[in-house]
């Protein structure tokens, strides 16, 4: 700047040059040349009392030939800096006022500025300016550079400490950068990286997603959470998830750069969670976790838990389990269970619950609690079973030992009776014929009590095979063998069948057998009825007999043979059994006019085009 000052003045032929800047109302000394005039770099003053304060409004240069009689300077701008003559430009840096150039002398010039002259200075005021600009450019590319190499370094710094891979690509995808963490995720040096192409390094599974992914990255698309397989030095799988931005130019994208963080852990965890929860979901077991906190809210029912209670999930989660309970459940077992809960600790119950169907079974419940990492109970873990058939079996077992003992008792005694009576010897007043139908009588129902055991047990051990049955036809099986002089009267009022097992057809065989037997006289009606309601068929066995003895209608409708409760015969256990393993009920009662019984019968309903599956129930406990 001093040197274009200095050829003005020499130029112009006067002493004084000055740069000058204009900021915010004030003018400032710049830069100087020529003669030591009270001028000084760094001097400022008020724009109102500069000569420049007129320079500045012109587009052209300011001349002045004699300062005292021009009126573009003001008196006290004269007495402030003494200048007779003045000849100043506006100078410009990036189209904004910078300030002004200018030369000046004391005394007044005795000719006035040629043209020449002028166009001098305006030249030198662009030349200056653009002197300006490009100081100011190289300032900011300089400190830009700084900046650069300072976050360069930064960059570096957290690259090379990062856990994660810290990469760029060039426009063809081989890598121009790589951080020392690829070292420690794939095992690689990053120099081995350098120039080669990413693809290079990958699964062969992930090669199209990679290269797709790229491709929309150099479109200007950024790629978030994107799961690529890479290949390790050891030659195993490594799961890096990419998170890439395109890297921007003067003439727009020249490449990617981006992070990649080993996930392999994450994923294997993830396929160990997956595992195990479908592990859970599809165990045939039911599986049920509950908060801990409140009133116990299931929070998870895997589908085995649906199938054994048949809710649905959206039904089941949110609520406690006493749902399964009813009228039947026992209350001490119930308590027994919430103790374990009150006290944090394990249980294992066999619970009589209710489907959503309203049939009862026998529930296996072992709770579990679960504990948080910090030690605090946080959830309990269920496993339900449906043992139902284990408790059949028992039942059945606990019924024949009871059955068989009370009658094999009751009928030995009547023959050890009748033995002792022949032992001591007959009197005249003795029917032979009598005592031996007696013990004819005797042996019969022992044989008869033995035969039905025996088919209760192989009942038992027989596989349930539901199918569809048709009404009509076991109507006809069931009364083929009826004894003479029987009246049989049979009306179907449904289109439906029935789901159940083959064996449904000895069950009503038994009814229809129990209710000629026990009726002391001759000519039984019985009568036959099959209705259905939608969802059940009900196959009603009527007599005009005696009806059933109040003890034996008991225990079957309390479901169990008891010490003080016993029915005569296995005939109508058999019947239960049956009925109730396909999911039905089974109930006697008094006819309404009270001149015999009515054994009801009630079972799933099927259409001809359902399938057998569809309908098919599980077994249930207790007679409805």
């Amino acid at each position: 700047m001093e040197r274009a000052l200095d050829i003005g003045t020499e130029y112009l032929g006067l002493p004084v040059g000055a740069l000058t800047r204009i900021d915010d109302g004030k003018q400032e000394i710049v830069a100087t040349a020529g003669e030591d005039w009270g001028i000084e770099v760094g001097d400022r003053c008020p724009l109102d009392e500069a000569y420049c304060r007129r320079t500045v409004e012109m587009e052209g240069t300011l001349a002045v030939q004699d300062a005292a009689a021009s009126p573009a300077v003001a008196e006290r701008t004269i007495r402030a800096f003494g200048f007779g003559t003045y000849i100043g430009v506006k100078v410009t840096v990036d189209d904004e006022t910078y300030g002004t150039v200018c030369f000046a002398a004391e005394s007044e010039r005795s000719a006035p500025f040629d043209e020449t002259e002028e166009v001098f200075l305006e030249l030198l005021g662009k030349l200056i300016g653009q002197a300006l600009e490009r100081r100011r450019y190289e300032r900011e590319l300089e400190a830009r550079t700084e900046r650069l190499e300072h976050e360069k370094a930064r960059f570096e710094g957290i690259a090379e400490t990062s856990f994660d891979i810290l990469f760029r690509l060039d426009r063809a995808g081989a890598f121009t950068y790589v951080s020392s963490a690829v070292e420690r995720v794939l095992g690689y040096e990053p120099a081995e990286l350098i120039d080669t192409p990413f693809a290079a390094w990958l699964d062969g599974a992930s090669i199209d997603d990679a290269l797709g992914a790229f491709d929309r990255t150099v479109d200007g698309e950024t790629v978030e959470d994107l799961e690529l397989d890479f290949v390790d030095a050891a030659g195993e799988r490594v799961v890096v998830a990419v998170n890439a931005t395109p890297i921007r130019g003067d003439d727009g994208v020249v490449g990617v750069q981006g992070v990649g963080r080993d996930v392999t852990a994450r994923k294997e965890r993830e396929r160990e969670l997956r595992r195990k929860t479908r592990a859970m979901d599809e165990a045939q077991v039911g599986i049920s976790m509950a908060d801990a906190d409140g009133d116990l809210p299931i929070v998870y029912a895997n589908e085995g838990f649906e199938r054994v209670t048949g809710y649905d999930a959206a039904e089941i989660v949110g609520r406690n389990c006493r749902f399964l309970q009813g009228e039947a459940t026992d209350e001490s077992t119930v308590a027994e269970l919430g103790a374990a809960v009150d006290a944090g600790e394990p249980a294992s119950v066999d619970l009589l619950n209710y489907r959503a169907d309203d049939s009862p079974f026998w529930n296996q419940v072992r709770l579990s609690p679960i504990e948080g990492p910090d030690g605090d109970l946080t959830h309990y873990l269920g496993f339900q079973t449906d043992v139902t058939e284990r408790k059949r079996t028992e039942q059945l077992v606990r019924l024949l030992n009871r059955v068989l003992r009370h009658n094999l008792r009751n009928d030995l005694n009547v023959l050890l009776g009748v033995g002792n009576h022949l032992q001591s010897g007959l009197t005249e007043d003795d029917d032979v014929s009598e005592l031996g139908d007696r013990i004819e009588r005797t042996a019969n129902r022992l044989l008869g009590t033995s035969e039905q055991a025996r088919e209760l047990e192989r009942y038992a051990r027989r596989e349930r095979e539901p199918r569809r049955l048709d009404p009509a036809a076991l109507f006809d099986a069931a009364t083929n063998d009826a004894s003479e002089g029987t009246t049989i009267d049979a009306v179907v009022r449904t289109e439906r069948g029935i789901c159940a097992g083959p064996e449904l057809e000895q069950a009503l065989t038994e009814l229809v057998g129990n209710a000629v037997e026990h009726d002391p006289d001759a000519g039984t009606s019985v009568e036959l009825e099959a209705t259905d309601d939608g969802e059940w068929v009900e196959l009603t066995v009527s007599d005009d007999g005696p009806g059933i003895d109040d003890m034996e209608a008991a225990a079957i409708d309390a479901g169990e043979e008891t010490d003080l409760v016993h029915c005569s015969g296995l005939g109508l256990w058999l019947v239960n059994w049956i009925v109730t393993r396909y999911g039905g009920s089974f109930g006697v009662r008094e006819r309404d006019d009270g001149a015999g019984s009515v054994a009801c019968v009630r079972l799933p309903a099927i259409d001809d085009d359902t399938p057998v599956d569809a309908v098919a129930r599980r077994p249930t406990v207790l007679f409805r």
